[in-house]
């Protein structure tokens, strides 16, 4: 028998779970490899992912594997958060990348790091030092395990979203205004969607499949009922959702 012989099919089910797994992510292992040497090197980095649902990451130039991608942009990231127990009984996916370099001060640099200090606040405190980067780590190809017996061989498409820059340039505006006047109907997507408890949820990112909501270190997925198509859309989709939300919780 062959790898493919394990391979399961990859249907709707299995890429909203990616890309929830994708989409929430903190940190990850990254591999890359040494210029000197050629040989594997793994560092944890924190992430992020672009509006289109690629995975971003903010590194210092004095990092080795900052160098490694400047050198060979090829590189291996790896997510999914173990629990209690077996930690290889939990979903995680490879994802085989290559890295793209975001030049500082300009339009892309800060809408990325806008996505970014979002899903990852506590970066404000280096974000800004002259020697730090972003990167985009455009996928290739993924290999998904969502447990054992489920193995997936999954392209790059099955892990990207609509890439529109219309409603990119919409995002850090609408989530400024939710967080700041409609914090209510925030913690409200997260008591009614996600049957999540009570608290200071925020609003961490919005593409046009879903949105991520924040409590401290916890992040969670809610995917839209429909995709965004047009900025007007991310408007009609929040407050529609909040109404929901309300009068099923009866607020």
């Amino acid at each position: 028998m062959t790898e493919k012989d394990f391979l399961q099919p990859v249907d709707d089910q299995v890429i909203r779970q990616v890309k929830t797994i994708i989409r929430t992510a903190r940190y990850g292992a990254l591999a890359v490899l040494d210029p000197v040497s050629g040989a594997p090197l793994v560092s944890r980095v924190g992430i992020t992912t672009d509006f289109d649902g690629v995975p971003v990451i903010l590194i210092s130039g004095l990092a080795a594997h900052f160098q490694a991608l400047v050198h060979d942009p090829r590189a291996s990231l790896l997510l999914g958060e173990p629990g209690k127990g077996d930690p290889l009984a939990y979903p995680r996916i490879s994802i085989a990348t290559k890295a793209v370099m975001i030049e500082r001060d300009t339009p892309e640099a800060a809408r990325i790091g806008a996505r970014y200090l979002a899903h990852q606040p506590k970066a404000k405190l280096y974000i800004g030092l002259g020697d730090f980067r972003l990167f985009r780590l455009e996928p290739q190809s993924a290999s998904f395990n969502g447990g054992f017996g489920k193995a997936f061989a999954m392209t790059a498409e099955h892990l990207l979203s609509k890439a529109d820059p219309a409603l990119a340039a919409a995002e850090a505006h609408a989530v400024e205004h939710m967080n700041e006047d409609h914090f209510d109907a925030v913690n409200n997507y997260a008591r009614h969607y996600l049957q999540a408890p009570t608290g200071n949820w925020a609003l961490a990112g919005i593409d046009a499949e879903g949105i991520n909501i924040a409590l401290g270190d916890d992040i969670r997925r809610i995917f839209f009922d429909e995709q965004l198509s047009v900025p007007e859309d991310m408007h009609m989709t929040l407050v529609k959702m909040a109404k929901t939300a309300r009068m099923a919780l009866g607020d």
